[in-house]
């Protein structure tokens, strides 16, 4: 019984054009983290000006867990060698951030309107906060719903059998 991890290849997508938006998704995520890393310190007291409900520790453990999710997004969308649960990890973890920015900036758009910077950009780019975010993230979400299905990291009976009759 073998008890190492060891990193496969990315399954081919579905359909060609699903690399593209998959690469598309993983630069977005990539602009998005670097944005925010790049004035972290400062991160956490965007968040915090939100007026999010949890106060300051929540904020910040908030702000942590967006940067690392959009970081740990990428390697699924560009297909990199990974184990199938690190494949997993990756996938839900866009997921989720999509999940939360969409419940940030709908919270935020409907609760309070004097906020200048939504955070989306970290402190470095300040990004209002308006409908069109909720717009750009539901569209986001859709892209990586069909990403997700053109590249499903779990095998399906009708792949298996396809992969053994060209062998």
């Amino acid at each position: 019984m073998k008890l190492y991890v060891q990193s496969t290849t990315a399954r081919a997508p579905k359909k060609p054009i699903v690399r593209f938006i998959a690469v598309g998704l993983a630069a977005f995520f990539v602009i998005l983290a670097v944005a925010q890393l790049y004035s972290f310190e400062d991160f956490p007291e965007v968040i915090a000006s939100l007026g999010l409900p949890g106060g300051r520790p929540a904020t910040t453990l908030l702000s942590a867990l967006i940067v690392t999710g959009e970081v740990l997004a990428v390697p699924y969308l560009l297909s990199m060698r990974l184990s199938p649960a690190m494949r997993v990890v990756s996938m839900i973890a866009g997921w989720l951030i999509i999940a939360k920015w969409l419940g940030i900036l709908i919270y935020v758009n409907v609760t309070t309107n004097a906020i200048t910077n939504s955070g989306v950009l970290g402190a470095t780019i300040p990004v209002a906060p308006e409908w069109w975010l909720v717009g750009l993230f539901t569209a986001l979400g859709a892209a990586l719903i069909w990403v997700s299905w053109g590249m499903w990291p779990f095998a399906d009976a009708r792949s298996i059998d396809r992969n053994e009759r060209t062998r």
